[in-house]
Formats: structure tokens, sequence, C-alpha cells
């Protein structure tokens, strides 16, 4: 029995901005490994697959800009992203509200131990922030403590959602996938050493600008010309997820099974529809950073540019990382990323396989 395939997009060839990798992600990478080891948080198989995935080249590819420190910081923000994930992927709303009280416990009081016994999710945590705030701005940690929460709050319904096999409308599905996908927090390494102020992030012009960056975190990759296919596919973070997610049973809070689910269309035809959203949603970005507002001074104009630039490369950095790590494609990821044909997996049940042994399983079809 021939197994389904989806064919995937071009790059972002009309993304203004450049893939770029920073300078220090080899020494960065060995020094952000070496502490994520040091908590013995997974299993030895996991952990396996985790490494694999390579999260310190996401970091490296969406912030290429950041000095040592602060680069070092994104790393660690990433490793936590996908710790947490890892771990709130695989209990109730219940289980995902002790990881959340945890979670924010700890960035609440980074200078504070934790309490004996505690899930080592909160040392994690603790640990990620009082680097952080070392190299960060007083205002980059407030806005960062208040994204993170509402990233956390929302990963609560996520898990009630897979628990009960919810499949949102994708007005409600977009709502709370662009905060369960951490798009927001992610703009964390992009202002750490810019003095923003609230009336900044407040403004409508730069909350529409973070609103499309974690849109296109749902989104990520843009389409494919009609004169190439014979029709249109689209490809997004969790279009390159679905492969996994579908085999896993862990599908139901994924963009492509949204939109079939409420169109009550194909594959192809759903993957067209994410190409089409994603479409709108960079030329919404690119047409808000080339009219910025001013903000009443040149250097705060200035740190605003340059914001605006910074939260604009994790676009181009997600999209390569998706090819470039083994997370998705395995070893195959740059020659999927050139012929763009990708083969679905088979399908296990949901009780057979945690999302980490889905990568596992992705990775080991592909090595």
């Amino acid at each position: 029995m021939s197994i389904s395939k989806i064919r995937l997009p071009e790059p972002l060839s009309t993304w203004p901005l450049p893939r770029k990798i920073n300078p220090h992600y080899a020494e960065v990478k060995a020094d952000c490994v070496a502490w994520i080891h040091s908590f013995n948080a997974l299993s030895p198989k996991a952990q396996k697959a985790f490494d694999r995935c390579d999260f310190s080249l996401l970091g490296a590819l969406c912030y290429p800009t950041l000095d040592k420190e602060r680069f070092r910081t994104a790393c660690d923000l990433m490793m936590l992203f996908f710790i947490f994930d890892e771990f709130t992927d695989q209990v109730d709303r219940h289980g995902a509200k002790a990881y959340v009280d945890i979670t924010m416990d700890a960035l609440r009081n980074p200078h504070t131990p934790r309490p004996e016994g505690e899930h080592v999710l909160g040392e994690i945590t603790r640990q990620f922030f009082a680097l952080a705030i070392k190299t960060a701005s007083v205002s980059s940690q407030r806005h960062f403590l208040r994204t993170f929460e509402d990233y956390v709050m929302a990963v609560i319904e996520e898990a009630d959602d897979r628990i009960n096999d919810r499949i949102r409308g994708i007005d409600a599905y977009m709502s709370l996938r662009r905060q369960t996908a951490g798009g927001y927090p992610a703009c964390f390494p992009c202002e750490l050493k810019l003095d923003l102020p609230e009336e900044v992030i407040a403004h409508p012009a730069i909350v529409n600008l973070e609103r499309c960056i974690a849109d296109s975190v749902v989104l990520i990759n843009v389409g494919i010309s009609l004169l190439l296919f014979d029709h249109i596919d689209g490809l997004s973070q969790d279009a390159c997820s679905y492969n996994i997610e579908q085999a896993s049973g862990h599908h139901v809070h994924n963009i492509v099974t949204v939109v079939m689910h409420e169109l009550d269309t194909t594959l192809d035809a759903a993957l067209e529809w994410v190409h089409r959203r994603h479409t709108a949603v960079l030329a919404e970005f690119i047409d808000g950073r080339n009219n910025l507002p001013s903000f009443g001074s040149a250097e705060l104009d200035r740190q605003v540019a340059e914001y605006v630039e910074n939260i604009g490369h994790e676009v181009r950095g997600l999209e390569s990382w998706c090819f470039e790590s083994r997370r998705y494609f395995g070893d195959r990821g740059l020659e999927v990323q050139k012929h763009r044909i990708v083969e679905l997996l088979p399908k296990v049940g949901k009780d057979n396989a945690t999302p980490m042994m889905a990568q596992m399983m992705a990775v080991a079809s592909r090595s």
C-alpha cells in the first residue's frame, strides 16, 4: 500500500531578510547542551531525539545578530520551550496547570531556591531566567513575563483540547495557537538590549507586527508558484509537524486538521488555505515594517526599527531550521528542501506514541 505524499512550497523567496546564522552558534551550543543535560530531565532515548532536533540551531537562525551572552539566553529559551512542551504534551489540563504554576513561580523568583522534591522543570526555568536577567533590559523582562504567562496558560487549554479530541474552528484555533506556538515570548531575545516603553509595545502598529510574527510561527513557510506546480500547496510549521502528529494521533491542535475539518476539504486544499493565509500575513508584516510610525525621538525610533528587524529574522530562521535540523525530516532535510516532496508517515495510535516518540519515529524513518 503506497504512502501518501505532500508537496512543500519553495523557500521564502520574497521575504526581505536573508538566512543568517549567529557566529557564536558552535561555542554557545556546547555550553547550552551541557546545561540542559545536567538536569537529566528526559529519558536517554528522548534526550537523544531532543538533541537531534538541535534547538541551539533554531536560536542561531532566529537570532543571528545577538552577542554571545544574549545569544546564550536565546538558546536556553529554545530549550525551555521544548522541554515545557514535552512535559505538557503528555498530561491533561490539571497536569498542565501544575507545570504552569511551577514554571511561572520560578520565573517570578529566579533567585529563590526551588522546593525540595519539585519537578525539575522549576529549576530549569529558574536557572534560565537568573542568567537571562543579567543581560536583559528591565523593559524586556517585563514584556517577557507577561507574554510567557499568556503562552503557558494557553497550553492548559491545548492540553484540554488534546485529551478531549476537541477540534476548534479556524478563528478560535488561530486565537489559541498563536499563543501556544510561543511566538510572542520568542520575541524576548529580540529586545534584550533595547529599552522599549509600554507605549511602544502597546502601540497598534507594534501589536499588529508581533501578531504577524506569532501567526507566521504557526503558518511558517509561504507558498509556491502556480507556474511550477499544477496547484498551490502551502507549508507551515504545523504542516511540517502535521506529518509527525497525524502519525502519532496528536493532530487535533494543528492548522491542517482544523482547516480540513471546518471546510470539509482535502489535505491539499487545506495546505492551499494555509498558503493563502500566510501570504497575507507576511504581506501585512512587510507593509507594517515599511511604514513604522515615529515614537517621538530618533533614538527610540532606531530601537523600534531594530526590534522589528530582529523579529523579522525569526520568520526566515524558523523556516530554515525546519529543513536544517533533524526534527521533521531526519537526515534528509536539505534534500527535502530542494525537491519538496514528503511522504506521510504511517499512522499509529495516540496511546502508543508521545510527541517525542513521534519525533524519534520521524528521524528513524528518514535516517
